[in-house]
């Protein structure tokens, strides 16, 4: 047997036990005792108990009052934090290739179509503890395309491994926008500001357009009346419809409000992402029921729309009653070193509790999956993270990362810490496809 067919061989054989382990794992009850439970769904409770079971979570609660099933495999959790896993709306992993340069709408990309289940990304994003992410395409459209929503599970063979599925089992995902200067240029892009509302709005109008002739055909059992079938209008009319949610990147408060604006005007639903200026509009923001998803940078430079970006926009939110959220932009900011986010939030002034809502269950309504995702309460899906300390102080790890009942992630495995750490071979996610490289050689002589 030729020496890369045996590596295939073991790869196989490996991914093979690695199912059988998972379906184990589903099969037999979990218990983990003693830990510090942050459910976001209520108080922190002292030496808790979690039960999982199947994929699901079957009771949360102090040890006195949740009973340990008979048979079930016991972990002792003691001196850990466990909390929800973490929920990124906003990220660039897996070789993200969605919107070209042939026009600046392109609502029928599908990023999914480019995704490669075995970029270093999904390590990245489990070692730090995200077990639910919206996968989008870039910024530079005025429309770039339709996201998707994905756990990173483990093993994936392909992305549909890592769907999230709605209940007719369709792939659930939103609709990347954006305005300001990153989707100006040369024709056919916009120039100008009001030349990109003016895109946009009459791209709106088509989906309407589109939307009765459809309707009509259907009610008159005509076929020969239907409009011939356009992918990207059909995205479009799932955002008017309330189905699909736009994702819309925008920074500066005069392009925020433009958003709000093009919202009332079509009546879809929108979450504004970066919002680096929000703060001067945040009673605008609230007053329209518009959730933010924010980004926090701790470093100096970036584009100019974001030089009056401020920690404070995040208690500025909250006090406004918007519905805040953090996202990772990965790689903007590393999926590893999320955590930090809710950290400076509450150093300019944001309260914990809604610090620890924004990575948890206020993302999760922005995906439309609060009631499976979000929080440890009985019937929801069994994500959690497994910390060594508190989840806002700098010397925490994640040590664990759970999806669905399944360790997907262990800081303990010295091949999982390499990806949380970083260091040689933590990039070597397209080895596979080298018919000719020898890895064991490159580690052993640096890569030459």
């Amino acid at each position: 047997m030729r020496p890369r067919f045996l590596r295939s061989f073991v790869v196989a054989a490996l991914g093979s036990c690695l199912v059988a382990a998972s379906a184990s794992a589903q099969d037999q009850p979990l218990a983990i005792t003693g830990a510090h439970i942050i459910p976001i769904a209520g108080e922190p409770i002292d030496g808790g108990t979690l039960i999982v079971h199947k994929g699901r979570i079957v009771a949360v609660g102090p040890a006195a009052s949740v009973q340990v099933p008979q048979g079930a495999q016991t972990i002792d959790a003691r001196g850990k934090t466990i909390m929800p896993g973490l929920v990124d709306t906003h990220s660039h992993i897996g070789g993200i290739g969605g919107a070209d340069g042939s026009a600046p709408l392109q609502p029928d990309v599908r990023i999914y179509d480019s995704l490669n289940v075995r970029d270093s990304g999904f390590m990245r994003v489990r070692a730090g503890g995200i077990t639910t992410i919206n996968i989008m395409p870039g910024s530079g459209h005025l429309l770039s395309g339709q996201t998707i929503y994905v756990k990173p599970r483990r093993p994936a063979g392909t992305i549909e491994d890592m769907f999230i599925l709605d209940a007719d089992g369709k792939p659930m995902g939103g609709l990347k926008m954006a305005n300001g200067t990153n989707p100006q240029g040369d024709p056919p892009f916009p120039g100008t500001r009001g030349k990109a509302a003016a895109l946009v709005r009459q791209q709106f109008i088509k989906a309407q357009e589109y939307r009765d002739k459809v309707r009509r055909a259907r009610e008159s059992g005509d076929p020969d009346k239907m409009p011939p079938r356009d992918i990207g209008l059909e995205a479009l009319v799932e955002v008017l419809d309330g189905t699909r949610i736009v994702h819309h990147h925008t920074h500066r408060a005069d392009d925020i409000i433009t958003v709000l604006r093009l919202r009332e005007e079509f009546g879809f639903r929108v979450v504004l992402h970066h919002v680096s200026e929000a703060w001067k509009v945040a009673d605008q923001i609230a007053a329209a029921k518009v959730p933010c998803s924010m980004i926090l940078v701790d470093s100096p430079g970036g584009k100019l729309e974001a030089a009056e970006l401020t920690f404070k926009t995040a208690p500025i939110l909250e006090q406004a009653g918007v519905l805040t959220a953090f996202h990772t932009d990965d790689w903007i900011t590393d999926s590893r070193l999320w955590l930090r986010m809710a950290a400076l939030g509450v150093r300019a002034g944001m309260s914990r509790k809604a610090a620890l809502e924004s990575l948890t269950i206020n993302p999760a309504k922005m995906l439309d999956l609060h009631s499976r995702i979000g929080s440890l309460e009985a019937g929801k899906d069994a994500d959690f993270i497994v910390l060594s300390g508190d989840p806002l102080s700098v010397y925490t790890h994640v040590e664990q990362t759970w999806i669905e009942g399944v360790k997907v992630f262990d800081r303990g495995d010295e091949k999982d810490r390499l990806y949380a750490t970083g260091g040689f071979g933590a990039g070597h996610d397209q080895s596979p496809y080298f018919c000719c490289f020898d890895h064991e050689h490159a580690v052993q002589t640096g890569g030459n």
